[in-house]
């Protein structure tokens, strides 16, 4: 994976994968602490304490399809490279949290890549579930909820093509106003 957004859509899936009904996203870039720190959370079913520890092992998978699972892997050999490090909290039950840091200006960060992009792949493919996404650049935020737009939709599904193009452009302008790349 050469960005992180692609790293966000891998994790997400698999939070949805595990019946999560609200992933919630969020990226925190600040120059100041120079840190970048992406978060993604879920309720969906967890993790016991035997598949945390297994997790790490490009080898182990829950998946039947293919034999392995390269995503936190993956993740954790990014944020490493950036002088970072990542995270897993997850209880059986009760959801899972996975939290990786970056050096902010770190010649080897992974660029973040289209966010806005993998949003609206995740939200058109998944229109069961609920997406929360916050970004802080410095000191300015963008927050997009699903919940909203679906109080607003009336009777049309969430991934309607028109709908999808509008939350596009909602989750586009407001990474724009917090100037960030959309």
């Amino acid at each position: 994976m050469l960005e992180l957004a692609a790293h966000i859509l891998d994790i997400a899936e698999n939070s949805i994968r595990a019946g999560a009904k609200l992933v919630e996203i969020n990226i925190n870039e600040s120059k100041i602490k120079d840190l970048l720190s992406i978060e993604i959370k879920d309720d969906g079913s967890g993790m016991t304490k035997e598949e945390i520890k297994k997790v790490g092992d490009p080898f182990y998978t829950t998946k039947t399809v293919r034999r392995v699972g390269l995503g936190i892997p993956l993740l954790t050999d990014a944020a490493q490279r950036a002088n970072g490090k990542l995270k897993l909290k997850s209880a059986k039950g009760k959801g899972t949290n996975v939290t990786a840091t970056f050096q902010l200006s770190h010649l080897d960060r992974q660029p973040i890549g289209n966010i806005t992009t993998t949003l609206v792949a995740l939200i058109a493919g998944n229109s069961h579930v609920d997406f929360i996404y916050k970004h802080r650049h410095n000191d300015r935020q963008f927050t997009f909820d699903t919940r909203q737009i679906r109080k607003e939709i009336d009777d049309l599904p969430i991934n309607h093509p028109e709908i999808l193009k509008y939350i596009r452009g909602v989750i586009g302008e407001g990474l724009q106003e917090i100037s960030t790349k959309a």
